[in-house]
């Protein structure tokens, strides 16, 4: 599903204080020093099974969902609202939020899977026990719309979570990897998100997978981010996370270069981007010009991210792609233009 900003800044800032409740009306931006890492991941253990955003067409494609869970050795839980359709969400926000928590809460449950993104994750953000969270942390894996949730549980309680596939894929041999590396079988330092390594022959060079350096420097800071649409949503809401000191990571999808500019320069107009340490983009699929003339998604991130003076990269397997980067949120990390890598400087569970 396309993702489009529906809401202007000051008509979200001034929905969500009409709706958040008064518990949560403070900012998520106070940083919070002493992350909490979940346990690693390991065959045998029980994962909760999720709809935060958008569901799936078909009942099938849960079961499918399943199975790609139990291929790790896991047993598999299903959310109580997980069948449950309304439109383009996956049932109302207070159930999905519902479903949240109690996957949270259940001490059998040792990590959650999101099933998809797509589309509804900041509506149910007011109803997430956030306290409730950092008294039971667990690894919790998503991407795309699961953006928004992934900040701001980390932002709320310290909590590292985990940018990553969903459950209704099967996983790239590079997934995998990327996924166990972080999750399983966790070492530091080790690099994130590099592109695999292209078997040069005569007359060939690698193509779709390239670095390039927009910005030159090395930077060290802890992770914020995933898809851009979805951070763009959260600026001025109470679920928001700091940038300061941040390395942010970036993606899109299904959008025009005059769209990424334009919510890359929101960012900037409300002061984000020039708190941060460096910018990390991956990719931007099916991002071309439909309409001439236009710049190229490669000029936008030029001109918008260069200027900070601050480490720019852009390439990294981080997007809707089939070679997806498990990134821990929260945690940290260094990005060093010299090497074209981003470098996790701490495992990222325990």
């Amino acid at each position: 599903m396309q993702r489009r900003n529906f809401f202007k800044t000051l008509f979200a800032a001034t929905l969500v204080s009409a709706i958040v409740p008064s518990a949560l009306a403070k900012s998520a931006s106070d940083e919070i020093n002493n992350m909490i890492k979940p346990k690693r991941l390991k065959a045998g253990d029980t994962i909760g099974l999720i709809a935060p955003a958008s569901n799936v067409w078909q009942d099938e494609d849960i079961y499918f969902a399943s199975d790609v869970l139990k291929s790790f050795g896991f047993k598999v839980k299903h959310s109580k609202n997980l069948f449950k359709r309304y439109g383009y969400l996956a049932g109302q926000d207070k159930e999905r939020a519902e479903d949240v928590n109690a996957m949270f809460a259940d001490k059998t449950v040792d990590g959650i899977f999101c099933i998809r993104g797509g589309y509804g994750t900041p509506r149910m953000l007011p109803y997430v026990d956030y306290d409730l969270i950092k008294k039971n942390p667990k690894a919790f894996i998503g991407y795309s719309d699961i953006t928004a949730l992934l900040n701001a549980i980390t932002a709320r309680t310290g909590l590292i979570t985990f940018h990553g596939p969903i459950a209704k894929q099967n996983f790239s041999d590079y997934t995998l990897a990327s996924f166990k590396n972080i999750l399983f079988n966790p070492s530091a330092p080790i690099e994130l998100a590099t592109p695999p390594l292209f078997e040069a022959k005569e007359g060939t060079a690698e193509q779709d997978n390239r670095l390039t350096v927009l910005h030159e420097g090395k930077a060290t800071g802890r992770l914020i981010g995933g898809n851009l649409s979805l951070m763009v949503k959260l600026v001025g809401s109470p679920f928001e996370p700091d940038y300061t000191g941040k390395v942010l990571f970036l993606e899109e999808i299904e959008e025009a270069p005059y769209r990424v500019d334009g919510m890359l320069t929101h960012l900037w107009l409300a002061g984000r981007l020039d708190k941060l340490a460096g910018v990390v983009f991956g990719k931007c699929s099916d991002c071309d010009a439909t309409e001439a003339p236009s710049l190229s998604v490669e000029q936008v991130l030029r001109d918008r991210l260069a200027s900070l003076n601050i480490p720019v990269l852009s390439g990294v397997m981080i997007g809707h792609i089939e070679d997806l980067a498990t990134i821990p949120v929260g945690a940290l990390a260094t990005l060093d233009t010299s090497t074209k890598r981003l470098v996790l400087e701490e495992k990222a569970v325990i």
